[in-house]
C-alpha cells in the first residue's frame, strides 16, 4: 500500500509544478509560496477531523513536536527557494534539480538514521545525480 501512496505522491508532486508554473505568472514568489500554504495547512487540517484523529495533539512528545517543527521550518525553506527557482527558470530544469533532494535524503538517511546505503542505493544516486545533469545542461 505504501507504494501506492508513494506513486500518487509523484504524481501530485508532478502536477504541482507544472499548476505553480502556471500560476505563479505574475505573482511574487513569496506571496504565492504563502497562497499555497494556506491550502496545504486547510486540507491537512479537514483530513485530521475527516480522519478524527485530533485528539492525538496531547499525546505527541516533546522531541517529535521538536521534530516536526523543524521539519515544517525545512518545508517552508524548501517551498520558498522551490517558488523562487520556477519563477525565474524553466520547470524542466528546475524540477530536476529539486529531486536532487532523494540523492541528499539517502545520504542523510545513511548518516543520520543508520539506513542501510546498499551497491544498488549508491548505483542509484550515482544515476539520479547524472540524470539531474544532462537535464539541466
Amino acid at each position: 500500500m505504501w507504494m501506492l501512496f508513494a506513486i500518487l505522491s509523484a504524481v501530485f508532486a508532478a502536477a504541482t509544478s507544472i499548476l505553480a508554473k502556471i500560476g505563479i505568472e505574475g505573482v511574487n514568489s513569496n506571496l504565492a509560496t504563502a497562497i499555497r500554504t494556506v491550502v496545504v495547512v486547510v486540507m491537512a487540517w479537514a483530513m485530521v477531523f475527516i480522519t478524527s484523529t485530533q485528539s492525538g495533539i496531547g499525546e505527541i512528545s516533546r522531541k517529535s513536536w521538536l521534530f516536526l517543527i523543524l521539519s515544517g521550518l525545512a518545508t517552508g525553506a524548501s517551498w520558498l527557494c522551490y517558488y523562487k527557482a520556477l519563477q525565474m527558470g524553466e520547470a524542466s530544469k528546475v524540477v530536476p534539480i529539486d529531486k536532487l533532494s532523494v540523492v541528499i535524503t539517502l545520504v542523510l538517511a545513511f548518516i543520520f538514521l543508520h539506513e542501510e546505503f546498499t551497491l544498488k542505493s549508491v548505483i542509484g544516486c550515482v544515476l539520479i545525480g547524472a540524470g539531474t545533469l544532462i537535464m539541466v545542461l
